[in-house]
């Protein structure tokens, strides 16, 4: 296997992460890892700095799960660059496993065996020497593989039961209707019917209503399964929004949407993710 192409590797894990990169320079000579991540965070920043072919990707990482990288990337890899291969490196059982094979995602199990590890090289060759062929011939944008791994993610997303074997938060059997926001001395009681949408913001969340806005000690992530998912939308890894606080989506020449609200005047981005969620009847 001499194909020549570029892989990150994200694992939090040293002596994993060192096990897999020498068992894939002894399976596949050709292949250069041109970075090592040891969280999420790190993982996406060096991807779309460096844009490797290929993602070697832990599932359960501090801070952004394997998952999360995968979907960050998914919205803001440049539309004229490929979309890297996903391979996920999991601990899981074989319920999650199997959930990965339907939508169609490469995963190696831990400990990675060398012989699974080969069968997923060859087919990462096959993939790539498939993009080779079609880049000489018309195609489709740069951006479908993009747009390919969006539904790949969704699938696996969404199928029953995945997102327990995955150890991702479960929604709450009771929304949350209050918010109790500290300001200095004073607790506010926020209803969580007026808010417009949740912005993260570094460690905290952004509480945006009509009129005001405050902030919350926590991440998205930990209030995103409180609320009640038919009312609240996420539309962009870092924003909810109460879905009939929105007026329209508009698409712009680039295909990107753009949420205009009742009672605020800033324009939301919609990700490649949620757009699914925008179709006119």
């Amino acid at each position: 296997m001499n194909t020549a192409c570029t892989a990150l590797i994200a694992e939090d894990e040293l002596l994993l992460a060192e096990s897999l990169r020498a068992d894939l320079a002894a399976l596949w000579p050709g292949l250069q890892i041109v970075a090592m991540a040891a969280n999420g965070e790190a993982a996406l920043e060096a991807a779309l700095r460096l844009r490797p072919q290929v993602l070697f990707l832990d599932i359960r990482m501090p801070g952004m799960t394997g998952l999360e990288v995968a979907q960050a990337l998914a919205e803001d890899w440049p539309d004229e660059t490929p979309f890297p291969l996903l391979v996920f490196v999991t601990a899981y059982d074989q319920y999650a496993l199997k959930a990965f094979e339907q939508a169609a995602l490469d995963y190696v199990l831990k400990p990675v065996q060398r012989e699974r590890l080969a069968q997923t090289c060859s087919r990462l060759q096959m993939a790539l020497q498939q993009r080779e062929a079609a880049s000489s011939t018309p195609q489709r944008p740069a951006d479908s593989g993009a747009m390919d791994a969006v539904a790949q993610l969704r699938q696996l997303l969404t199928a029953p039961g995945v997102s327990e074997a995955l150890g991702l938060p479960a929604a709450s059997a009771q929304p949350l209707r209050l918010l109790q926001v500290s300001v200095g001395p004073t607790i506010h009681m926020v209803q969580v019917s007026e808010v417009i949408y949740f912005e993260a913001a570094d460690k905290y969340v952004r509480v945006v209503t009509a009129d005001k806005e405050h902030l919350v000690r926590a991440s998205l992530r930990e209030l995103l399964p409180q609320l009640d998912a038919q009312e609240f939308w996420q539309v962009h890894r870092s924003v909810v929004v109460r879905a009939d606080a929105i007026t329209r989506a508009v698409r712009d020449e680039a295909g990107r949407l753009s949420l205009h609200l009742r009672e605020r005047p800033e324009r939301l981005a919609v990700s490649r993710m949620f757009a699914h969620l925008f179709k006119g009847l």
